[in-house]
């Protein structure tokens, strides 16, 4: 049995959870970084130089960091021609949407993240959660135009393509105050809530944060 290292709350240990959750592998996840600590650990640098999370640890020792690799390796390695397409335009197009989502619209989150829950409450500020929400609007337009005419990012059913950008659009979806509608993506949003790994990995994982940003953070922003 493997390891998974980072807490389950954790922006880019979340898509990786979620991930093994839909494959139904056993893993041993121990909680790491944010209120846990320990990110600057020698013995934890040793197998992720950057601090970062999540890292999956083999039992033979082998590690392997960035959520990206992590989450293609597992679907890989445990999924091959179903949440790993086969085809290789497929797959290359599962890869293109996971880097679209990390490099692109992962953005906003880390505005929110800082916003609602790091900087003191009296910097607070709503003109920066309002303008990361615009800077991503035209990027959910993106998404909602190619969900007009697919299930999921990779097509008629849920690949690869989908953990980076599906595990963000619960936070898009009631994180962002004043949310402008995108009915292809709240309906993409809705397959996925349906699916049990995903509410339990994603759905659950985001609960408290979600329920204090709701009831005391965006009501005062």
């Amino acid at each position: 049995m493997f390891k998974l290292w980072g807490r389950k709350d954790g922006s880019n240990v979340i898509k990786v959870t979620w991930c093994l959750g839909e494959i139904g592998v056993e893993y041993e996840r121990i909680d790491w970084g944010g209120e846990f600590g320990g990110n600057d650990d020698p013995e934890y640098r040793a197998k992720n130089p950057n601090g970062r999370l999540p890292t999956l640890e083999e039992e033979d020792g082998f590690t392997l960091w960035e959520s990206g690799a992590v989450t293609r390796y597992v679907c890989a390695k445990y999924s091959a021609g179903d949440l790993y397409p086969d085809d290789l335009h497929a797959r290359a197009d599962a890869d293109k949407w996971m880097d679209w989502s990390s490099i692109n619209f992962a953005a906003f989150n880390s505005v929110y993240l800082d916003q609602y829950f790091r900087v003191p409450e009296a910097e607070r500020s709503a003109e920066k959660i309002t303008a990361a929400a615009t800077a991503t609007v035209p990027l959910v337009d993106i998404l909602d135009k190619h969900l007009a005419d697919h299930d999921y990012l990779g097509g008629s059913k849920l690949t690869m393509a989908d953990f980076a950008a599906g595990s963000l659009i619960h936070r898009w979806v009631h994180w962002t105050p004043n949310r402008p509608s995108h009915a292809n993506v709240e309906a993409y949003y809705e397959r996925l809530a349906g699916r049990p790994a995903y509410q339990e990995h994603v759905i659950e994982a985001n609960r408290p944060r979600t329920e204090k940003i709701q009831k005391e953070l965006m009501p005062n922003l």
